[in-house]
């Protein structure tokens, strides 16, 4: 066995700055400038904020208890302020920034390869659904986890109303993109929008769930309100936040993540502890908010017996990056 012993001086790789932040770092700390600067528009963001949610009277759902989970829940605090949204920024601290987010109106449009296009309002589509808590573990890419109360409706239902053809073979989901309101889209080397994609066959599985609420209540803006994607079997940068727009293809979409760097990050990103990062291992994880307590990573993130059969015939296919 070969023993590595690190000095005190050295850190471990996941926590090196990506090569990408430290040759853009001008523009960053200008960035950062510009968002000391908008105090005052935040303030007013935050006037807003305090509105009541059009869909409040829908809250707490009834628990769908199919999933059950052998960890705490996280705490609602740490959930709420330890947040990736590269759209409010780079680091976790984006809760307060990303109340500037702009949630109502709020339109969804869905196209593509479906028996006729339409546009609904965000309001009008959460009232045509049932909707039910789910509990599920979010495993980031970063080796950190959480488990988090999820409120929402699950992903094959909208599939039955968008009235995909049966010649789409995938959907496309995308955030918003506004970068007088999200200051982290004025970061043009960043592929704007945010853009996620899943197999028509992954979107009908019944853990795909379109999130709407958290802790029983409308999700806050900085986990992805008005509507955000939960696949808790794939790392968490899939879950995409804030959703505007899907559309249905034939064609593979190429995501985010992987028109930043395809070598790190692949379209399928499904949990396996035995595939590491390029950077890092993925073998374990910290529990958020359990003080730096780690544990095993699961294959599929503990959902195998639910979403293994998605993948089978695949195996030439890079599906856990």
């Amino acid at each position: 066995m070969n023993v590595i012993h690190r000095r005190g001086w050295e850190i471990p790789e996941n926590q090196v700055t990506p090569e990408h932040f430290f040759f853009n770092r001008r523009s960053f700390l200008a960035g950062a400038a510009s968002i000391a600067a908008m105090s005052p528009q935040l303030a007013s963001a935050q006037r807003i904020a305090d509105l009541p949610d059009p869909t409040a009277d829908l809250y707490p759902a009834k628990a769908n208890t199919k999933y059950p989970i052998d960890r705490p829940q996280t705490d609602e605090k740490i959930a709420t302020t330890y947040n990736n949204f590269y759209e409010f920024g780079g680091d976790k601290g984006i809760s307060q920034r990303a109340q500037a987010l702009k949630t109502r109106p709020w339109t969804i449009k869905i196209d593509g390869m479906v028996e006729k296009p339409f546009e609904i309002g965000i309001d009008d589509l959460i009232r045509k659904m049932t909707l039910e808590e789910r509990v599920y573990r979010l495993r980031c890419v970063e080796a950190w986890s959480m488990t988090i109360p999820w409120t929402g409706f699950p992903f094959a239902k909208l599939l039955e109303l968008a009235k995909p053809l049966s010649s789409a073979k995938y959907v496309q989901m995308q955030t918003f993109k506004d970068p007088s309101m999200a200051p982290g889209q004025r970061q043009t080397w960043y592929p704007w929008p945010y853009t996620e994609g899943l197999t028509i066959e992954e979107a009908n599985n019944d853990l795909a769930f379109l999130v709407t609420g958290v802790y029983g209540k409308p999700a806050p803006k900085q986990m992805g309100a008005p509507l955000r994607l939960a696949v808790p079997w794939k790392y968490g940068f899939k879950s995409v936040k804030s959703i505007t727009h899907f559309t249905f293809t034939d064609k593979r979409p190429r995501s985010y993540w992987e028109a930043l760097q395809a070598s790190e990050y692949g379209f399928w990103a499904n949990v396996n502890p035995k595939v590491d990062h390029p950077r890092w291992s993925q073998a374990t994880e910290e529990v958020i908010g359990s003080g730096g307590k780690r544990v095993p990573t699961l294959l599929f993130n503990g959902y195998g017996e639910y979403v293994a059969d998605l993948y089978k015939g695949l195996e030439s296919e890079r599906l856990y990056a």
